[in-house]
């Protein structure tokens, strides 16, 4: 994925519109272009427990790397849209935060974030991993997916983890949970199914028109994906040391050596001295090597060199602090 100017070519009806859909969210107006007829477009809600493979589904359906995904449960702390132009239709793919009992305001945000989206898409994809029993955090989620008017799809994930047994066993217990419209099972690792999903889920969306332009694949600003990809590569780096208590902000992005290169500055921040003794590492080591994995991603997001400044600060009890969940993009209304 290359930088991208959504505006670019836009009449001023269309610029319009666009504006009013990113203020608005999915229930504001479509742009407006020449669909033929029959153009299906629409929203797709991407739920589930933490892990259940969201964020790596969505990924498998756009065909790059838009979304970060680790090992560690609540990776994904904002709603993110991803975009899929396919012949004949648009489906605008929203990937949430997974849904958990908080521990703290960043928690609540997290699930506010995550519910807010079932009232306002056109289908709900309920992920279940194949290798998890079905428990109580299943059936809580799936509560709250009954409630919505949308189109309900059954989504058994990681496939090519789990046992031919299992997997029977997965679904007879998935099915009890509610009554879905469809199911399909998916592995994203391998590809298996994940046409068939964008398949099916786009027979569920209603004709209309675009929402977003053709050739943009998500609405993250760009300070928002740098935040996130450091961030993945923290979680990665640092696996359970120091996961839940980290955050990243994008202090800022500029242009330098006539638009060849992008100098970037981000804070990483943490609750405690010692968490960020261990992101820093031993001489600088460990927050160099998390340079380096970032500065990768971001500059084959940005198709250009990238210089990669980041900061380590201590900020204690962060997540329960609402400015700061607000600063880094986590609040459900940002």
């Amino acid at each position: 994925m290359t930088a991208f100017d959504p505006f670019e070519g836009m009449t001023d009806d269309e610029l319009d519109a666009f504006i009013e859909s990113e203020e608005g969210g999915a229930g504001a107006a479509p742009l407006k272009g020449n669909e033929p007829e029959g153009f299906r477009s629409g929203f797709v809600a991407l739920v589930g427990r933490p892990n259940a493979g969201k964020s790596t589904l969505l990924n498998a359906c756009l065909g790059e790397k838009v979304a970060i995904t680790s090992p560690v449960a609540q990776t994904t702390r904002r709603r993110m849209r991803g975009v899929l132009n396919r012949e004949g239709c648009q489906i605008v793919f929203v990937d949430t935060p997974g849904l958990h009992k908080p521990q703290d305001s960043l928690g609540g945000e997290l699930n506010r974030s995550a519910l807010m989206e079932l009232d306002d898409v056109d289908v709900i994809a309920m992920l279940i991993d194949a290798t998890k029993p079905v428990g109580r955090g299943d059936a809580w989620v799936a509560e709250r997916v009954k409630k919505s008017r949308a189109k309900k799809v059954l989504v058994l994930t990681k496939l090519d983890l789990a046992r031919p047994d299992a997997v029977s066993r997965q679904l007879e217990e998935a099915r009890r949970l509610m009554d879905f419209d469809d199911e399909i099972v998916v592995s994203s690792t391998d590809g298996f199914n994940v046409d068939g999903f964008c398949d099916l889920v786009a027979s569920y969306l209603p004709e209309g028109p675009r929402w977003f332009p053709e050739g943009m694949t998500t609405d993250e600003s760009d300070e928002m994906l740098v935040a996130e990809f450091v961030r993945e590569k923290v979680l990665m780096r640092t696996e359970q040391e120091v996961p839940h208590a980290v955050g990243v902000v994008c202090d800022s992005i500029e242009s330098k050596k006539g638009g060849r290169v992008l100098a970037i500055h981000a804070t990483i921040l943490v609750e405690r001295d010692g968490q960020k003794g261990i992101i820093i590492g031993r001489g600088g080591s460990m927050v160099k090597h998390i340079g380096t994995d970032a500065r990768r991603d971001l500059e084959r997001v940005f198709g250009r060199q990238v210089f990669l400044d980041l900061e380590v600060k201590v900020s204690p009890g962060w997540r329960s602090d609402v400015r700061e969940i607000h600063r880094m993009g986590y609040a459900a209304d940002d």
